[in-house]
């Protein structure tokens, strides 16, 4: 029999197991915890996981994730509870209070047919969703979409120039053939995006996270990739020419026949890239870490 995992949140102690933590929502900060071991939170001499957060209402998540259910509570509490799930990473919780309390978030079905007007309408509103939503062929240009959660879903061909999507999520989303040009993408998450042949020229992407996306014949012309994640991303015929990759990770990354041409990759971690079929032309790679890099 497994231990149990000892919790100490906001100094009310708790004591669980991995399973309750780990099965209801995978993708939840705890289940996280469990899995890279506790992710750098700290531990009491009692062995048992700090968490700074409101003790008395984690026993709601706690039971919320053994068997699904919460008690009734005052608006009031609802809306507390509601700020720990979102802490935990916890959306179905979220939908639990959200039901509960006649939350008016907008809810849009996946296979829901929307225009231009209507994402502008959603938008408008308080907390709106888009994740798994069909986007495809739309012109969302020059939008304010900053914050907005696409993740899952579908954005072919989608027009994206000029918009503000700053922390915006895209990940897992298929937007092969759309176009980010001029786009304000700073700190966004593409994680396994499938990007192929999309046009990004010019784009904003400081600090985004484009870790395992699919960037196959993409173009980033002149784009502000600094401090960007594109560890494991698939570059392959992908154009850089004059992009600024100064600190970007690029471990792992697939380079065949990307045009690095005239780009800024001082200080960008290149370690143990295959570089053969890169072109490097003019390119600047003052301080990049390129121990064991292929070229």
């Amino acid at each position: 029999m497994l231990p149990p995992v000892l919790l100490n949140i906001g100094g009310r102690r708790y004591a669980t197991t991995a399973d309750t933590l780990t099965q209801r929502d995978p993708g939840s900060l705890l289940a996280s915890m469990i899995a890279g071991g506790a992710h750098g939170l700290p531990t009491t001499e009692e062995g048992e996981v700090f968490v700074d957060r409101d003790g008395k209402l984690f026993r709601h998540v706690l039971n919320w994730l053994r068997d699904g259910a919460i008690p009734a509570l005052a608006d009031a509490d609802y809306q507390q509870l509601r700020l720990e799930a979102e802490y935990y990473r916890l959306p179905g919780l979220i939908d639990c209070i959200n039901e509960r309390i006649g939350d008016d978030k907008i809810e849009i079905s996946s296979v829901a047919e929307l225009t231009r007007k209507d994402v502008i309408k959603c938008i408008q509103a308080d907390k709106v969703r888009f994740r798994g939503v069909n986007l495809s062929g739309l012109d969302l240009s020059k939008l304010d979409l900053s914050e907005v959660d696409f993740s899952s879903g579908c954005i072919e061909e989608t027009n994206f120039s000029l918009a503000n999507l700053h922390k915006a999520k895209f990940v897992d989303v298929e937007a092969s053939r759309s176009s980010f040009h001029y786009a304000n993408l700073r700190e966004c998450e593409f994680v396994g995006a499938n990007l192929q042949e999309s046009t990004l020229d010019k784009a904003n992407l400081l600090s985004a996270n484009l870790q395992g996306a699919c960037l196959v014949k993409c173009s980033f012309i002149e784009t502000d990739l600094h401090s960007a994640h594109l560890q494991n991303a698939n570059l392959t015929d992908a154009n850089l020419t004059g992009a600024n990759l100064e600190g970007a990770n690029l471990k792992g990354a697939k380079l065949a026949r990307t045009n690095l041409q005239g780009a800024n990759l001082q200080r960008a971690y290149l370690r143990e890239v295959d570089l053969r079929e890169t072109q490097l032309t003019g390119a600047r790679l003052g301080g990049a870490n390129l121990l064991g890099a292929i070229r």
